[in-house]
């Protein structure tokens, strides 16, 4: 890293990083950043005025890779205005097979293309990239090895990601995470005390915790130590006034796991459990190893330990083989647990996955269709959800000024609903007490009490 700082000191060089798919590629790109800023590189407002700009992509869903594609060819106007601008493309999509030497072929003006497993390569890919004549392509299969101490620009100063592990084990028959993730890998428990002590010493008020499954956290370990542990370890840190996490599978959801959501009195009352469907035939078939009484059972054991949780979820519509049967088991669960939000995607064949092969695919207006019922259903649970919340006084942690009205704050309850209200900027980073005045279908208003 010292011979790219040396390259680049003293220069006003800017970057740009434009970040699609999950918060676990949100982290990703909060690493770069910070290697590019220890290297001398300021943050640019705009791809235009950038010397440096880096797609970091995902590719769960055909959307994002085709926005790809085309937002990186709209590139190529620009690298001829400034052909010293250094083009970059990283993550999940570039991991999958062949797709690092398409890209490179399809725009041969992009310089730099990696993939998931060597992020910590990335300044010597870059100085590399400052003197060649031809796309530095470089892409490893898996790494064993978890690289710490990587520089790190957060995006937010009052709440953290703090990736706990990489990878998937789960290969469930639709997702391409397993494939351009790796196997699951822990970090070392007094690693990631460590980076939330430093988050505490430096005025971070909330951290979640994130991984594919973190509720498999530590089974690579070889030691007694598993999520609960860490939840509970935790919890003792001083400073860190709330723990969230995600995402977690319902396989893996134990009983001391529950319990340890509910002693821990800095875990928030939230958890995202996705479903993906409400029949067992579909979740057979996507492999996802529970059933709906299992998923039912699990909700039942939440709700009795910690009585106010809210409970969030996934789930997937048009899944292959899906019939009007099992669609209705999806509405039946999403009626029985009554989760306060969902995200609701139409499923998408990703080429590699078993899914894609099979050959009972679902018509796309049938698709449509069944997610417009879905939402219409989830949409009125959370509007009455957040009705129950008219009048009371709830804790809330100031992220931030409202991204839609200026005069207002923003802040999530410890059940993660966000609260607008107004206040001064000297509120940012503490917990205040806010009185609801008006419950929308998406998020709360109120006062300050």
């Amino acid at each position: 890293m010292d011979l790219v700082r040396n390259k680049v000191v003293n220069k006003a060089l800017k970057y740009f990083i434009v970040t699609y798919g999950c918060q676990m590629n949100t982290n990703d790109s909060e690493k770069l950043s910070g290697m590019l800023k220890k290297m001398g590189y300021e943050e640019a407002n705009s791809e235009s005025e950038a010397d440096m700009i880096l797609y970091n992509t995902c590719c769960v869903r055909e959307h994002a890779e085709q926005k790809v594609y085309g937002n990186v060819g709209a590139l190529k106007t620009l690298k001829q205005q400034n052909p010293n601008m250094i083009i970059g493309v990283c993550g999940c999509m570039m991991q999958q097979p062949e797709m690092a030497e398409t890209m490179a072929k399809k725009f041969p003006f992009v310089d730099i293309v990696f993939g998931t497993h060597n992020l910590h390569h990335f300044p010597k890919l870059l100085y590399d990239a400052m003197d060649a004549n031809a796309t530095i392509v470089e892409i490893l299969p898996e790494s064993k090895d978890i690289v710490e101490d990587i520089p790190i620009a957060r995006d937010k100063s009052v709440s953290a990601w703090v990736t706990i592990m990489y990878g998937c084990n789960n290969f469930c028959t639709y997702c391409i995470v397993p494939y351009v993730r790796g196997r699951e890998k822990s970090r070392k428990p007094q690693d990631i005390i460590d980076e939330i002590k430093d988050l505490a010493a430096n005025g971070y008020k909330e951290i979640t915790l994130l991984g594919q499954n973190v509720n498999s956290y530590g089974k690579d370990l070889g030691i007694d130590y598993m999520f609960a542990n860490l939840l509970r370890d935790i919890d003792k840190i001083d400073g860190i006034q709330r723990v969230r996490f995600m995402t977690s599978h319902p396989k893996d959801l134990s009983l001391d796991l529950i319990e340890a959501i509910g002693e821990c009195d800095k875990v928030c009352e939230h958890l995202h459990l996705p479903i993906q469907s409400g029949s067992d035939h579909i979740l057979s078939s996507m492999n996802r190893r529970y059933t709906k009484e299992d998923y039912l059972t699990l909700v039942d054991r939440l709700r009795r330990k910690v009585p106010n949780i809210s409970l969030t979820t996934d789930i997937i519509v048009g899944f292959p083989g899906e019939t009007e049967q099992d669609f209705l088991d999806t509405l039946d669960i999403v009626e029985k647990v009554q989760f306060d939000s969902a995200f609701t995607f139409m499923y998408s064949p990703r080429t590699g996955t078993p899914a894609a092969k099979k050959e009972d695919q679902i018509p796309q207006e049938v698709k449509k269709e069944r997610l417009a019922r879905l939402m219409k259903l989830q949409n009125e649970i959370t509007r009455q959800k957040n009705e129950e919340y008219g009048d009371k006084i709830v804790e809330v942690l100031v992220e931030g000024i409202s991204k839609n009205n200026d005069r207002f704050l923003s802040g999530r309850t410890r059940t993660n609903r966000m609260v607008h209200f107004e206040g001064g900027t000297e509120m940012i980073g503490k917990l205040v007490r806010v009185k609801i005045t008006r419950t929308k279908s998406f998020s709360l208003e109120g006062v300050i009490v």
